[in-house]
This record gives structure tokens, sequence and C-alpha cells, in this order.
């Protein structure tokens, strides 16, 4: 779609309400609220991190999904995953795992001791309907592939997917043509970025405070950008680090039973009834 040079307006900021999730992980969710169901193609955005370990080791023992993506992006830690397709690996600082679960995948994801602060972030991705029972996938990222920019002295731009001028991020084929960057602007730094106008777009502030296309928000917040197709931040004394997320909208209807997304309620009764009779995960 053409560009416009528009600037987009905040047009909401979400404060994430604290949850208990998994065997008993305490984190912000800020997407998937009473607040704010979904934000098409996004439905769900949480934060975890804590100094204490009580607050995460419990983590997800092995559990299903279906229909979505869930992307992982920690900054600090560690986390081993396993899942039903013969996988298994541990994610540490800086790396992100893009799995497509598809037609059905079990997996867990189990925290490692560490000492200090772990943090990180989750996002589940809808998928269209052409592709909710698709084969089930990973792209598993580590930190060394995912492309550092310095566009301006003070800006520090990590580019996980989609484009960010000339360069492109490492995870790609997503049906949502996402854009997903963690950017860090030292104070009264600023960044300018084009934004396809018919994707949705969100940012999360999860350190420091800034200026948001004119807007001031604080750390923790979620940001949501009406239309438009330039999105402009400024930092304030302290700097400001934030995720800028984008991608396409489906425009489908959503039914969704805790882990499983579908367009229909006879779908989801279609996947527990899968996972009651053994037929869940196809081999």
């Amino acid at each position: 779609m053409a560009q416009t040079n528009r600037l987009r307006k905040v047009i909401n900021v979400i404060e994430p309400m604290y949850v208990m999730e998994g065997a008993g992980v305490r984190l912000r969710r800020s997407i998937a609220t009473r607040q704010l169901d979904y934000l098409d193609p996004f439905l769900l955005f949480d934060h975890f991190g804590s100094n204490d370990p009580a607050d995460y080791m419990a983590g997800f023992p092995m559990h299903p999904h279906r229909g979505i993506e869930t992307v992982t992006y920690m900054l600090v830690g560690a986390v081993k995953h396993t899942d039903s397709m013969g996988n298994s690996g541990v994610i540490t600082d800086g790396d992100v795992q893009w799995m497509t679960s598809g037609s059905g995948i079990m997996h867990e994801e189990m925290p490692q001791p560490v000492e200090g602060h772990m943090e990180g972030f989750q996002l589940w991705v809808n998928l269209p309907a052409k592709l909710k029972m698709s084969k089930p996938r990973y792209q598993e990222i580590p930190a060394g592939l995912i492309p550092v920019l310095n566009p301006e002295k003070g800006v520090s731009i990590k580019l996980i997917a989609g484009r960010f001028g000339d360069f492109r991020g490492p995870v790609t084929d997503i049906a949502a043509d996402p854009v997903y960057l963690d950017v860090s602007l030292d104070a009264g730094c600023r960044f300018t970025n084009q934004i396809a106008s018919d994707h949705t777009a969100f940012a999360y502030v999860f350190a420091g405070d800034g200026e948001f296309c004119g807007s001031s928000v604080v750390s923790t917040k979620l940001v949501i950008f009406g239309e438009g197709d330039v999105i402009e931040v400024a930092a304030g004394s302290a700097g400001v680090k934030f995720l800028l997320i984008s991608g396409n909208p489906l425009g489908e209807p959503v039914a969704r039973y805790g882990p499983f997304v579908m367009n229909t309620n006879e779908e989801i009764d279609q996947a527990l009834q899968d996972l009651r009779n053994g037929t869940f995960v196809i081999s």
C-alpha cells in the first residue's frame, strides 16, 4: 500500500495486569484481558520478568496449542523447551523462538536456574483459516543472527522480523507479515519508522519513558497506534526501551479456548475432542 507519511496517533495506552499462568508464573499481560481481548492479528502479549525465582521457576509444563503462532523473546535468562515433534533446546539472552503450532503441538517451556534477573516476552499471532491446520514448525533464532542496527548515534535496533531500511530480520515466511523491533534510545534521541498503513501496530515500553507520536508514555505500558504510516518516538531524560510490533490484520472470526484459537466453536470442540482421544498431534 502506498505510503502517505501520515503520523499515527496514540489511540490507547494499556496498563498491563498481573496474572498467574502455567504452573505458577507471575507475569504482566497487556493483550488477552478484559480491557483488550485481542488486537488483530495479535492475540496475547505477556511480559515476564522478576528478580525472584519463585515468580517464574514453576514454568509452563507440557501443554497444547492449535491455530496460532507463539513468539518467545528472551532479554535475560534461560528457558528450556521440548515438544511433541522431538525438538528440544535452550533459548537464552537475546534469542527468539517463533513457533507455528498449526494443526497441533504439545510443548513445554521451563525456566532454568539463574542468578538474579530473568526477563522476556511472549506474543501470540493468529494464523489465517487456510493455515490453522498446517504442519507445525519452529524458527529458533540465536541472538547472534539478529541484526543490530545503529542508524543514528544513541539509537539501537534489534531487527527480529520484517524490514528496517535496507535490512531484513531473520524470522521469515510468517502469514501476518510482521515487523518486530527491539528499540533502545538514549536520553533525548529520536526514532522514526515507516509502518504499512494497513498494519495493526503497537509498542510496548519496558524501560524508561518517552513521547510516542506526541503522547507521553512511561514503562511499563502498551501503546496502540491509530491510522497512518509513520511512528515517531522521542526518548525522555532516562532514555527509553520498547518493542515495536506490527502485522497485517486477518479480519476473520476468532473462536478461542485457552491455547486453541480457531474460527468457529465447532473447530474448538474438535480440538478438545482430538486432545481427549489422542489424535491431537499428527506425526
